[in-house]
């Protein structure tokens, strides 16, 4: 094999020149730059022979990419060594994770081979770079291909989680070096972040990458709202400080007379969290309450931090009045991710909420490292960690055989990377299932028999329904029925991917058993015909027909939904049916709303370019969104219903950018002023006499404003109005907002997506 031939015997400063200006000699100095870095964060673990290991991955790694850059002009190896170092130093990975980052693209990228590597470095490590040459094509695959190559991952994942770990440190450097990247590659590759990297670094309890990860996707999905709430956080950064020293004092003082070893500072939330906080709550940043947390680090010994903890805690609340129902005690009951903490919040000084977290150091690098600080602690112990459970429900669903696995990934998603609840069997044993499971779930999880003949349950010994949504602590006993059979419907109760894939499977039994009729009855009227019943002529049908499936077909023709009149207008070939040929459809164009709207219509095409290109195609606006010019959009080609218009923070963005995105087209607006959109205000303001005539005037008097529709509620002195307007686009949206809030007695403003 040929070396890479680099002197490692000096070691020179680069320049801070731009990186794209460097020339060879400055760029082979920052690559041995980056390479020293990540021998001094591995020294701590080295044995004898791995400093060798790594120099030969590293070599390899370099000879194989030599000739490649990556977006922003810089060498590529520079990505293989920067995935390394954050394996190492913020993943908390050893020798073997950072040769594998190191050679983590070279089989899919260079001519390098899984046997290449094999025969330099033996098969553990050979497995874990085939796992995440797996993993790197899995979102960009579309349909049932994409699903199933996502098992492989989780297979791997279960077999050695390694492979995520080093997947997630990939992702973590991807999403810091985002900017080289054209704006729709950014979106989506933003969007799987948070639609399935986000979770699964939470998942494996990497809290700081998780935060990361999703501030990063929201600096690009959500650019205005990301530079905003950055720029406030910035701006009451000295107050907060301030606020911060003031709590903190007399806590500290407690602390040193109960002579602990401690540590005690303020965190601010990360912007994602505070974004979605002013979402859910529908509150300015000014009203969020929790900008930031207060963390206890306690030294205490293994066997006194419980102990510990509780102390701090009534040090806490004997300061500050708790609020009860935020208790989080994580301590008794830590979560599947290992995470152990309590959490409180108190009412601090000046009448402000507080949340504060108190852990001991080992709970800290597990909160921190997450999985890999894990193994650490748990090396020497034989109790089977929650971690170990998670895998062992991951592998039971993995091994069910499903040929229908195209909701594999969202049922992964509710399944396995949601927050957890904890409820008990009648016996008192614990069982773990995701936020929103229902008393049905449950039943799954104890046996799937339990789950198919469930008629209903009782939660803390009362009666409920099997949609009965369980909560933390609760205590469940099911009640079946042997008459009880699963239901099309029932695939609406359940969030766990075991009682999903089980419902199906049984909804499939039955539809074979009616389907057999079906398929009877057309066999004969092939025969009849002089057509062959073989699997050529029922998947022509199948496509003829609009089904999914042969299956579907034999269904459907059963329970007389298709009575096969169509079969006429066939013509054959031997005795193979050719379909008749398709007459061109007259498209019609429906109009979205009213009178006004159908006007409008007639210039829609004229608004939007695609691509390159400069096409202007016809195109839907969403109603989960509806976007209006000057939005940040992407187009999605649906189904049947040809281009449809997303605004990029669409609360469906993330999911169809992530698992479609071979579906996702790149638009932008063409100015065009003749053209109204319609979209929503709320609007909450003081019951005054007058107020409503304020309101429509500015709209319809001064600003030439349609309104479409508009409503009043009025109690307790205060109104909230929804109205419904035309506007031309987003510019024209802001000003009227500005003015509105201008308006005396007007409380908030706020754009909303209007039904459809």
């Amino acid at each position: 094999m040929r070396k890479f031939t680099l002197q490692l015997t000096t070691m020179d400063t680069v320049s801070a020149l731009p990186r794209y200006n460097l020339n060879e000699e400055q760029e082979k100095k920052l690559i041995l730059r980056e390479y020293r870095a990540l021998l001094r964060g591995l020294k701590p673990k080295l044995k004898p022979g791995d400093k060798e290991l790594v120099r030969m991955a590293f070599e390899m790694s370099a000879e194989a990419h030599k000739t490649m850059r990556r977006k922003s002009g810089e060498p590529y190896i520079l990505h293989p060594l920067a995935v390394s170092r954050i394996c190492v130093e913020e993943v908390g990975l050893g020798v073997r994770s950072s040769i594998c980052a190191l050679l983590h693209d070279t089989v899919e990228d260079t001519d390098i081979t899984l046997e290449d590597i094999e025969r330099e470095f033996g098969n553990e490590i050979t497995r874990i770079v085939d796992g995440l040459t797996k993993i790197s094509n899995v979102i960009d695959v579309n349909g049932s291909q994409q699903a199933e190559n996502f098992k492989k991952i989780l297979l791997t994942l279960t077999d050695d989680p390694r492979v995520i770990l080093i997947k997630l440190a990939d992702r973590l450097h991807n999403m810091r070096t985002l900017d080289s990247m054209k704006r729709e590659k950014q979106l989506k590759i933003s969007s799987e972040t948070v639609y399935v990297y986000g979770p699964l670094a939470h998942r494996m309890g990497l809290y700081n990458i998780k935060t990361e990860l999703e501030d990063l996707a929201m600096k690009y999905m959500e650019p205005d709202a990301y530079k905003e709430i950055a720029r406030k956080l910035a701006e009451t950064k000295r107050e907060r400080t301030r606020y911060i020293n003031e709590f903190i004092k007399p806590i500290k003082e407690k602390l040193d007379k109960g002579q602990f070893e401690f540590e005690i500072y303020g965190r601010p939330k990360s912007i994602h969290s505070i974004w979605n906080k002013m979402k859910k709550k529908s509150v300015a940043f000014e009203e969020v309450y929790d900008l930031f947390a207060i963390r206890v680090i306690l030294n205490s010994p293994t066997e006194r931090e419980k102990e510990d903890c509780w102390k701090v805690y009534s040090f806490i609340t004997d300061e500050y009045t708790p609020a009860p129902e935020r208790l989080r005690d994580w301590l008794s009951n830590p979560k599947s991710n290992g995470y152990e903490a309590l959490h409180t919040t108190v009412m601090g000084p000046q009448g402000k909420w507080v949340e504060v977290q108190i852990r001991t150091k080992r709970m800290n690098e597990i909160a921190e490292k997450g999985l890999a600080a894990h193994w650490k602690y748990k090396e020497g112990t034989s109790d089977e960690s929650r971690f170990d459970k998670w895998f062992q429900q991951i592998r039971e669903v993995l091994n069910t055989p499903d040929s229908d696995s195209i909701d594999f990934l969202q049922d992964f998603k509710t399944s396995f990377l949601a927050e957890e609840i904890y409820v008990y069997t009648p016996k008192g044993d614990v069982k773990m299932l995701p936020v929103g499971s229902s008393a049905l779930d449950f039943a799954f999880s104890i046996h799937s028999m339990v789950g198919s003949q469930c008629i209903g349950a009782k939660v803390n010994h009362k009666l409920v329904p099997i949609s009965h949504k369980l909560r933390s602590g609760d205590q469940v006993e099911i009640i079946t029925s042997s008459k009880q059979k699963p239901s099309e419907d029932w695939l609406n109760l359940v969030v766990t991917a075991k009682a999903k894939t089980k419902i199906k499977d049984a909804l499939k039994e039955e539809k074979r058993k009616v389907a057999d009729e079906g398929k009877y009855i057309l066999q004969r009227k092939l025969e009849g015909m002089g057509a062959a019943f073989n699997q050529h002529n029922a998947d022509i049908l199948a496509v003829f027909y609009k089904m999914a499936s042969p299956l579907d077909l034999y269904y459907q023709i059963s329970i007389k939904n298709i009575d096969l009149k169509e079969l006429k207008e066939f013509h054959l070939s031997g005795d193979k049916l050719e379909p008749p040929k398709p007459i061109r459809p007259v498209i019609e164009h429906k109009p979205h709303e009213s009178a006004a709207q159908t006007a409008i219509n007639k210039k829609d095409a004229e608004l939007i370019i695609f691509g390159e290109s400069s096409d202007r195609i016809v195109y839907n606006l969403a109603n989960c969104c509806k976007p209006i010019p000057g939005d940040d959009v992407f187009g999605f080609v649906t189904t049947g219903k040809g281009l449809t218009i997303h605004r990029t923070n669409c609360p469906n963005a993330a999911k169809l950018m992530s698992q479609y995105g071979h579906r996702v087209v790149k638009t932008k607006w063409a100015k065009n002023k003749e053209i109204s959109f319609l979209t929503g205000l709320k609007i909450v303001g003081l019951d005054d006499v007058g107020v409503i005539h304020k309101i429509t005037n500015l709209i319809s008097g001064e600003m030439r404003i349609n309104i479409n529709a508009m409503t009043i509620e009025a109690g307790e002195g205060l109104f909230h109005g929804n109205i419904r307007v035309y506007v031309h686009d987003k510019e024209e949206l802001e000003k009227l907002l500005d003015r509105l809030k201008k308006l005396p007695g007007i409380e908030t403003v706020d754009r909303y997506d209007t039904e459809a």
